[in-house]
């Protein structure tokens, strides 16, 4: 605690210019701004902000993602205002261990969606605007919080009706820069009989993309090796049902059930022109090559809540839920007229996961309230992996009529139990304090090519601390330890799916002896909000002490030099991010909203294969991001804008054999929309990625001194302008 007090200070000493900028900018511009609304938004003493649907009404919003993008600040809501994302050692996103008391932080009428492919956040653009009565940004923290984050939550308060409904479609189509058209469509319905309130949707969204890239490379001596021409085409249309149901049994009796089915079929080619330019007379050859994924995953989940005479609380929660992939990968050289099949590589993996937490909330005085419980949660992983190549040797169809190379099976499964404390303790009317003890215990067992089981216990706690300064000012701070979800599939041989992106690589190695990866977290932030509702201003400083990175290692042998994903030490990550969201009200456009982000990253940690010092692996310098949305009520219109730019340099993965820089990149999306004819809203997107490059040096070894370097290779892609319009209408 002294490390981390010690921490906060230096952060305010050094930060205190910014601190007091943020401020002065706040008070220097709110004076000018005009109201964009007539109904404001409402602060309680908790600094809970309430947006009334009133709040919307001019602008005649579509479906709850409408509203929350009216909303100042909304950007820092929604990611709670922490900096760096995830990142090293973090148990957040879907992938994270079990049920947990985080999520995505969105809540539907108080309550959290029992799911991870299907939570709150995924069911804002399918929930009509005209469903609902209010919106709450609860920056504090309480006891009667269905998820605890560092952060915001924000909570979706339907509207109460005896019998009612609404049913809302979109139609949409895709145009990419080739001229390939791609339809989609999207229905949902949602309402409330009596008791039984519901939600059904359905979409079928496309997919398509076509990808063009160049690849130049020498040889360390700066002579020609060879270039290559690639063309990538990516064709799919996921289908996805979902259907969130709740029955109000009592005033003290609730239960909730969620479903999904999603099924993905993707059919992706690739063909490659390579020029060999090792020769006098540069040799040119072909290649083609099948890439089809399929994929399907269905998930259920539900909830049983009883509120007792005393206001204390008892919950269950559960999800089971599973997805199946296949990838294949076969190889041809020769053109369209003589082909000769050279590689096969078929990859399949099913998942599947059971979770059930149970906890009981009770008030132990009147300002402190205290969760117990448990948590249990299987998780299974059964994978297998053929590859074939033209050896010469003695073929099997099921290697696609090839010489068999690699037969691999494996089966994962861990076994853990998950019990927790949380103590929440309203310090005064302007302080909180929350403190959360949680112990692990794990067991993973494999089978397959390798055999073994191994235990695991964790002792996780967290405190979060939050201060209203004033009304308008808010500072909160969190330490906490954590612990990542391992990827099961990295303890199995698995194969390369990213669309070939390195043509010298068929497969990953497993690494059977992988263990999770920790950090303390240490998070400080301050957030101010403008007068009459005319902006939002955070800043955030973040330090993230790491254990067990998880990166490339050395696994050779006497015949090859090869990695595998594993833990190489401790280290280190830091940064600042600062965010804004502004009305343009002193420039006489109150319903002009920018919206702006900025962070600034920096890693450390001993690179395995040279003891040299280096940043993290792919998490590069930081991005800035700008937005601009314009509502122009009098003309049932809006239009804006996005553009994210990445900074270059230390954006850079390391192997043993190879290091690939992803030098920084651009993205822009932006949108016109209005109402017209049949009372239908109509929306025109546009988006690109720009061109996006990777330097690539390849060693023999970089585990041997210098590594001896063979090859230098740069590549860039295009993606091209993707241009959509989208019809959406209520019945």
């Amino acid at each position: 605690m002294a490390v981390y007090s010690s921490f906060l200070l230096r952060i305010f000493q050094k930060n205190s210019c910014l601190f007091s900028l943020l401020a002065a900018l706040g008070f220097a511009v709110a004076p000018n701004y005009s109201l964009a609304q007539d109904a404001l938004p409402a602060t309680d003493q908790g600094s809970t902000v309430t947006y009334p649907a009133s709040y919307f009404a001019k602008f005649e919003p579509f479906a709850v993602s409408d509203l929350l993008d009216r909303i100042p600040g909304i950007n820092v809501a929604r990611d709670g205002g922490q900096g760096g994302g995830g990142g090293p050692g973090s148990s957040q996103s879907s992938d994270r261990r079990g049920l947990g008391a985080g999520g995505d932080q969105v809540l539907i009428n108080g309550r959290r969606i029992a799911g991870k492919e299907n939570e709150g956040n995924d069911q804002l653009s399918r929930i009509p605007a005209s469903q609902v009565e209010y919106i709450q940004i609860i920056r504090g923290t309480s006891g009667d919080l269905d998820v605890r984050g560092g952060g915001q939550v924000i909570n979706i308060v339907m509207l109460e009706a005896e019998s009612s409904s609404t049913s809302t479609y979109e139609l949409n189509a895709d145009r990419s820069w080739d001229g390939t058209y791609t339809p989609g469509a999207k229905l949902s319905l949602t309402g409330q009989r009596g008791a039984l309130d519901y939600s059904v949707s359905g979409e079928r969204e496309p997919q398509y993309q076509l990808n063009r890239s160049r690849e130049h490379s020498v040889f360390s001596d700066g002579s020609p090796n060879e270039r290559l021409k690639k063309e990538t085409t990516q064709d799919s249309t996921p289908l996805t049902l979902v259907g969130n149901f709740g029955y109000e049994f009592s005033q003290q009796d609730r239960a909730h059930l969620n479903l999904q089915w999603a099924e993905d079929n993707q059919d992706t080619e690739l063909e490659r022109l390579i020029v060999d330019d090792k020769f006098e007379n540069p040799v040119l050859s072909q290649q083609f090559e099948a890439l089809p994924f399929d994929s399907e995953t269905w998930e259920i989940g539900g909830d049983y809540e009883h509120i007792f005479s005393d206001g204390s609380r008892f919950k269950t929660l559960f999800i089971v839920n599973e997805k199946d992939d296949l990838f294949v990968r076969e190889r041809y050289d020769g053109d369209s007229s003589d082909r000769t099949k050279t590689l096969f590589l078929s990859s399949s993996e099913r998942t599947r996961e059971r979770i059930v937490r149970t906890s009981y909330t009770f008030d132990v005085f009147a300002t402190q309230s205290l969760e117990v419980g448990v948590e249990r949660a299987q998780t299974l992983l059964d994978t297998s992996l053929q590859l074939g190549l033209l050896t010469g040797g003695e073929s099997s169809d099921r290697f696609g009529g090839l010489s068999p190379v690699t037969d691999a099976n494996g089966t994962v499964e861990e076994m853990r139990y998950e019990y927790f404390a949380v103590h929440n303790w309203q310090l005064n009317n302007r302080m909180s304090l929350e403190s959360t003890l949680l112990f692990e215990d794990s067991t993973i067992k494999q089978s397959g090519d390798t055999s073994q089981s191994r235990d695991f216990d964790f002792v996780r706690p967290k405190i979060d601390y939050r201060f209203d300064i004033t009304p308008s000012l808010q500072f909160r701070t969190t330490i906490e330890k954590d612990v990542s979800q391992l990827s099961f599939g990295d303890f199995t041989t698995s194969a390369e799916t990213n669309r070939g992106s390195d043509d010298d690589l068929n497969q990953l190695e497993g690494n059977p002896n992988l263990v999770q990866e920790k950090s303390w977290r240490y998070d400080a932030n301050l957030e101010y909000r403008l007068p009459n509702d005319s902006g939002v201003i955070s800043a955030n400083l973040f330090y993230h002490e790491l254990e067990d990175v998880l990166e490339k290692i050395d696994v050779s042998t006497e015949e090859v030099v090869q990695s595998a994903n594993g833990n190489i030490g401790d280290g280190e990550r830091y940064g600042l991010k600062i965010d804004s969201s502004l009305r343009l009200g002193f420039l006489d456009q109150p319903n002009m909203l920018v919206t702006t982000g900025l962070e600034l990253e920096d890693s450390e940690v001993t690179d395995p294969f040279t003891g040299m010092k280096r940043r993290l692996s792919r998490r590069g310098r930081g991005e800035f991001n700008i937005g601009l949305r314009h509502d122009i009520p009098s003309r049932n219109m809006n239009w804006g804008f996005n553009i994210n730019t990445r900074f270059d340099g230390g954006n850079v993965t390391y192997d043993i054999n190879k290091t690939e820089e992803y030098e920084g990149s651009s993205s822009y999306f932006s949108w016109v929309e209005m109402q017209g004819w049949g009372g239908l809203t109509y929306r025109f997107e546009a988006s690109d990625q720009f061109v996006r490059c990777r330097p690539r040096d390849r060693f023999e070894n970089r585990t041997v001194g210098d590594g001896g370097l063979r090859e230098l290779e740069k590549a860039c892609w295009d993606t091209g302008v993707v241009l959509a319009l989208k019809v959406r209408g209520t019945f």
